[in-house]
């Protein structure tokens, strides 16, 4: 599961409609959004709120929305009453600390609650069951941290989460944006530090496969065309890597091209194309030798006619080799993306995606 962030105020309506209808065709199924309404002018807000839980229902998307008592009260209610947001449409609501426990289990009976996830404590999960939480309609979020260094420690957040999941809780978490940053830092909203400069795609499968986490959300607002596409391929079942190429002849081309698959005795140093080599075979394609340079992690090869047999054979490196004059080096994974070579699994399709210049 995954969802993405809305920021009030920050788009046009026309924008916010488009940017919305974009995410959902990707696949995302949750609209988060922070408030903090001013005391002297809470009018505005509250009709930009109306008008993006208006259209997130039109789109059978989930919003959620942190907004804390004083924010709450300027809309008129009180946490005893939240529960009538429903009828605007907001499918849940962000309760941080401080919010009287017997508040947060009536509402678990009424809609969907988002309780922060690194302050939770497995005691204070224990005794909001005890009083009746409808653990069905409650998720756990982790925070995303905007001033660099101050992100999560990825041990301490996997216990965390284990703790959690114990009790049945969904567990969500935020990975940055990679085409518009929230400002005023602009500096990415992730939850773990060590994905601050990392592709929010890569970082996502990371959270799902290693870091007990059943949703992903974009803590910043827009993602770029390439990261979209690569979520969309994911769900056909192919992880993407993007690329930068050197330039190659058509029929080499057609080889790259290709959705590949791991072999299933997967390599220690290499990721190994299972269907490269049938297809060169198949075609009577000729490789010749061309830039059979080192290769650093990240190396996408394919050996030329010298290795015999092996002609054909694409690579990618996941770790540095030496030069091998049967090996041509055609290009290397960005290194936004190349965390998601260690994600790859034995039998698991890819694909190659070029984006930006090509490599001189």
């Amino acid at each position: 599961m995954r969802g993405f962030s809305v920021y009030l105020g920050q788009q046009t309506y026309s924008e916010l409609k488009n940017y919305l209808v974009k995410m959902k065709e990707a696949g995302f199924q949750t609209v988060f959004t922070s408030l903090h309404i001013p005391e002297d002018d809470p009018t505005v807000y509250k009709e930009q709120l109306q008008q993006l839980a208006q259209l997130t229902s039109d789109l059978s998307l989930d919003l959620v929305a942190d907004i804390s008592p004083a924010s709450l009260g300027h809309l008129g209610y009180s946490f005893e009453q939240a529960d009538e947001l429903i009828e605007w449409g907001i499918s849940g609501l962000r309760i941080d600390y401080g919010i009287d426990s017997d508040i947060i289990v009536s509402l678990s009976q009424k809609m969907k609650i988002v309780l922060n996830a690194s302050t939770l404590t497995a005691e204070a999960i224990h005794n909001l069951i005890k009083k009746g939480l409808v653990t069905q309609n409650v998720e756990a979020w982790h925070n995303y941290y905007p001033r660099p260094e101050t992100g999560l420690d990825k041990e301490a957040f996997i216990q965390k989460n284990e703790q959690l999941r114990h009790y049945g809780i969904m567990m969500a978490a935020f990975v940055p944006g990679d085409a518009k940053r929230r400002g005023p830092l602009y500096k990415g909203l992730p939850t773990l530090e060590k994905h601050r400069d990392t592709s929010p795609f890569t970082a996502a499968i990371e959270l799902w496969r290693l870091g007990k986490i059943d949703k992903v959300l974009i803590g910043d607002p827009d993602l770029s065309e390439s990261t979209i596409h690569a979520f969309k391929r994911y769900d056909q079942g192919i992880l993407t890597f993007r690329t930068h190429l050197y330039p190659m002849n058509e029929e080499v081309k057609a080889i790259v091209n290709q959705t590949h698959t791991q072999r299933m005795d997967a390599a220690r140093d290499v990721i190994r194309s299972q269907n490269a080599r049938i297809y060169v075979q198949e075609n009577n394609i000729n490789v010749l030798p061309e830039r059979c340079h080192a290769r650093p992690r990240g190396t996408i090869t394919i050996d030329n006619g010298t290795n015999g047999r092996y002609e054909g054979e694409l690579q990618l490196t996941k770790t540095s080799l030496a030069p091998q004059p049967g090996v041509n080096v055609i290009g290397h994974v960005i290194n936004q993306d190349e965390p998601l070579l260690d994600q790859l699994q034995p039998g698991e399709a890819f694909i190659l995606n070029e984006v930006n210049e090509q490599l001189i």
